[in-house]
């Protein structure tokens, strides 16, 4: 039962609700410094108007890849008018005309007009050229454009935008993908490859001492005092370290927060936060199932079934019995293997012996729940 109200109704326990938005950016960025500076480092020829060097961001999910473009790529619109930064999420736009628009939109600050994609490039490069500026695209999953066959043909007429038009400078690119199975700067073809030739930066997994300081600051910037003990932020980050995505963290606690304020009480408990739990983490198991190709989801199904039935989980033992249902050699399958714990959904862990064993980070109900939807 619902408890009676200690809220008024126009009472809030939020400073700030955005603090916890997935599109927010905080002013500093925790434990990414080493990364903030090398991706500094390959934009900065462009601040002197030489071409940038491009760059490969890669890392698994919630490790903070968008937020530090999000960050540069704020400050260069703060402190300089040489590079015309344009943050392109791949999800949603993947096709030739989307890319285009997005980015006619971002500098011209509506889409352009005609739905012809020569006249989009031409009214862009002249907008470039009349600024004098370099344009600088992040492409944020980019492994999208790869499914949706634009990849290729994309970096290349945008990276060798400088040929066709006089005085436009030669523009940079930024690819950011958390498929770690994905090497996107082998997936460029020989003329991509000449032009593109991009650093990489890696991004690592946050411990779980560096999850429990940014929730912290994230508790801090956009709540109240007093409302998140500390044994409420430890417990939503070791969740977001299990999930190993800070972003669950970072929703964890908002849900939890939205529930205890729901309830008219002032303080959030351990049991509020358990209580939201199911409904944070499995959004997040959907999102990575649905990046997994067919085989993969289907080498997933088999372990939760597995994992349900109490058989066996050594990953020797689960490859004799998927050779009976899909015919998949000996490779294919730890490459599968790998990838989903890539993706954080399994844990391999070694056993007395040396033994090899499979370890789901979600329940078998999750995991089939979010293999039905990808289809």
């Amino acid at each position: 039962m619902r408890r009676i109200s200690y809220l008024n109704h126009d009472q809030t326990l939020f400073r700030d609700i955005d603090v916890f938005d997935p599109s927010f950016v905080p002013e500093h960025l925790h434990h990414r410094d080493a990364q903030i500076q090398e991706l500094a480092f390959l934009i900065g020829p462009a601040l002197r108007g030489a071409r940038p060097m491009n760059a490969i961001l890669r890392g698994p999910p919630g490790t903070g890849k968008t937020t530090t473009v999000l960050r540069v790529f704020a400050e260069l619109k703060e402190t300089s008018r040489r590079v015309i930064p344009v943050y392109i999420n791949c999800r949603q736009d993947r096709t030739m005309l989307a890319v285009y628009q997005r980015i006619a939109e971002q500098l011209f600050g509506h889409t352009s007009p005609s739905r012809h994609l020569e006249d989009i490039r031409d009214a862009i490069a002249a907008n470039l050229r009349a600024a004098d500026a370099i344009l600088l695209v992040c492409f944020d999953d980019a492994e999208y454009l790869i499914t949706a066959g634009t990849y290729n043909t994309l970096l290349y007429q945008i990276l060798r935008l400088y040929e066709g038009w006089d005085d436009v400078r030669a523009p940079g690119v930024i690819a950011v993908t958390s498929d770690l199975g994905m090497h996107l700067s082998a997936e460029a073809d020989g003329a991509v490859r000449s032009v593109f030739l991009p650093c990489e930066i890696f991004f690592p997994p946050y411990t779980r001492i560096e999850v429990r300081e940014i929730l912290t600051d994230r508790v801090r910037q956009g709540l109240y005092p007093g409302v998140v003990p500390s044994g409420v932020i430890n417990l939503a980050a070791g969740m977001a370290g299990d999930a190993g995505d800070i972003r669950v963290g970072i929703a964890l606690i908002r849900a939890a927060v939205l529930w205890a304020e729901e309830d008219g009480r002032r303080r959030v408990t351990k049991e509020d936060l358990l209580a939201v739990a199911p409904g944070i983490r499995s959004p997040a198991l959907e999102a990575r199932v649905a990046a997994l190709t067919p085989g993969e989801r289907a080498l997933l199904y088999r372990l939760a079934e597995r994992s349900l039935s109490g058989e066996e989980m050594v990953s020797g033992a689960v490859f004799e019995e998927m050779r009976d249902y899909i015919a998949v050699g000996k490779t294919t399958y730890h490459t599968r293997l790998r990838r989903l714990a890539a993706a954080g959904i399994i844990d391999l862990l070694r056993a007395p012996g040396g033994r090899q064993v499979v370890v789901l980070r979600y329940t078998p109900d999750d995991v089939f729940a979010a293999c039905a939807r990808a289809g």
